[in-house]
């Protein structure tokens, strides 16, 4: 990969060093490995833009998106368009999450997005960083490469993109099927890219 292929996707070339380093520490190491990689994360993170999650919910999306929390417009009301209140609730007794406001704290952060404490708390450890006390180093470009990398890894991703099962590399990723046609393009896209330049 060169910085005039990851610009012609239309990804800042900031990213082109967090991302080689990744790679090589990941073993993302052919082209199909990595334009599976970087499809998945153009997708999940708007183009390498979008580095927190977006909690700005009205009541109606909460309603969808987590019926069992909001199961009606009294509820979902309280908390629509307040991203702290939703993430501690929705978050709140799972994923390590044990303590009042935690849920907020460990959003999702980074290219494909750590999400609660468990995950911050692994992946820190695995990368030698702190991300318990200071989850925004996910923020960071090369953290927040980095982390994807680990949880790429973790999920055992590249055997996914040799075998090009997009679907199952979708599930890991998001646990189901959530902008299917999109990751699908973005990864065509960046294999066209990869052979071209």
């Amino acid at each position: 990969m060169s910085p005039e292929q990851l610009k012609s996707l239309g990804v800042d070339e900031k990213w082109y060093e967090p991302l080689v380093a990744t790679f090589v520490k990941y073993g993302i190491s052919t082209t199909k490995r990595q334009a599976a990689f970087l499809g998945q994360c153009m997708h999940e993170s708007n183009n390498f833009k979008t580095l927190e999650e977006n909690l700005h919910y009205s009541a109606n999306a909460l309603m969808r998106v987590w019926p069992s929390r909001f199961p009606d417009h009294d509820t979902a009301d309280k908390y629509a368009n307040n991203p702290e209140k939703i993430a501690n609730k929705v978050y709140a007794g799972r994923m390590g999450n044990t303590e009042d406001g935690e849920g907020f704290k460990y959003r999702g952060r980074g290219v494909l997005q750590l999400t609660g404490k468990d995950e911050y708390l692994f992946c820190g450890t695995s990368l030698g960083i702190d991300t318990i006390s200071n989850p925004d180093i996910i923020l960071e470009p090369k953290w927040a490469c980095i982390s994807a990398g680990w949880f790429w890894n973790k999920k055992n991703l590249n055997s996914c993109a040799d075998a090009g099962d997009i679907k199952e590399m979708t599930r890991r990723i998001n646990g189901g099927m959530n902008g299917y046609d999109e990751r699908v393009a973005k990864i065509a896209a960046a294999q066209k890219a990869l052979d071209t330049y």
